[in-house]
C-alpha cells in the first residue's frame, strides 16, 4: 500500500519513512500543506497521515479542499494531544481517524491496518483471502494447511495489494502506483519478476495474466 505523510518534523517523517516501508508501506512525503495537497491530488495514495500543524497551508484547509473537491483520500490525522478542538475539527472537515501526538509508531501502524482493512470490507485483524492468511506482522503468507512462506517486502506488498483486490483486472500501472514510492521506475519488469516469485508460491493458476491488461488475482481456483 501506498501512503502520503504530509508532516513538516524533519526527525519524525524520517522516523516515520523508515519504520512505515519495514512495515511493507510505500511512502511519499511532503513537508508543507501546499505540496501535500497537490500530491493528494495527483496520485493514487491508498491512505494520506496528515500532520494540522503545517506551514504554508494548515493541514484542516488542506483536508477540507480534498473533501470540497471530491476527494476521498482515507486520511489519518495527527494532532497534538490536548488540542481536542482539532481533532473535532479534523472529523468535520472529513478525517477518517486522528492521532495524538506524540504517539507510540505501533499504535500508527494498527490504526493504518485498521482503516485499510474496514475500507476493504474486511473485519479480521489478518488479512484473509479463501484460504489464505497474510499476517502482516510478521509479513508472513499462511496456507490452508498451515504451511508458511516467509515474504521479501516486495512479494508481501504486492500479494497484499492482490488479496485487498481479488477478481478485478489490475494493469501493471495501478499496481506499481500503489506498491512503490513516486520516483519508482514505472518502465521497470520488477512487477513480473515478483509475480512469478509469487506463483512459486501460490502456484499458477492463483495469479491470471490478461495479455494487454494486468493481472487478476483469483481466491478461489479450480
Amino acid at each position: 500500500m501506498r501512503l502520503l505523510l504530509v508532516e513538516d518534523d524533519d526527525l519524525l517523517a524520517e522516523s516515520l519513512q523508515r519504520q512505515l516501508a519495514a512495515q511493507g508501506y510505500a511512502v511519499d512525503r511532503a513537508d508543507n500543506g501546499i505540496d501535500g495537497e497537490l500530491m493528494g491530488d495527483i496520485e493514487p495514495y491508498d491512505i494520506a497521515i496528515l500532520d494540522l500543524g503545517l506551514p504554508a497551508r494548515p493541514g484542516l484547509e488542506v483536508l477540507a479542499n480534498w473533501r470540497g473537491r471530491g476527494n476521498r483520500l482515507p486520511v489519518i490525522v495527527l494532532t497534538a494531544r490536548d488540542a481536542w478542538h482539532e481533532r473535532v475539527e479534523g472529523f468535520k472537515a472529513g478525517a477518517d481517524d486522528y492521532l495524538g501526538k506524540p504517539f507510540h509508531f505501533q499504535e500508527l501502524v494498527l490504526r493504518i491496518q485498521t482503516l485499510i482493512r474496514r475500507l476493504h470490507g474486511q473485519a479480521d485483524r489478518h488479512l484473509r483471502c479463501a484460504g489464505l492468511t497474510l499476517d502482516e506482522e510478521r509479513q508472513q503468507l499462511i496456507l490452508d494447511d498451515g504451511q508458511t512462506h516467509n515474504l521479501t517486502g516486495t512479494e508481501f506488498r504486492l500479494l497484499r495489494y492482490f488479496m485487498l483486490n481479488p477478481d478485478k483486472v489490475l494493469s501493471k500501472t495501478r499496481i506499481t502506483e500503489h506498491v512503490y514510492e513516486q520516483d519508482f521506475d514505472r518502465d521497470s519488469n520488477l512487477i513480473e519478476v515478483y509475480v512469478r516469485r509469487l506463483r512459486d508460491k501460490l502456484g499458477r493458476e492463483r495469479i491470471e495474466t490478461r495479455r494487454g491488461q494486468g493481472y487478476i488475482f483469483r481466491p478461489e481456483v479450480p
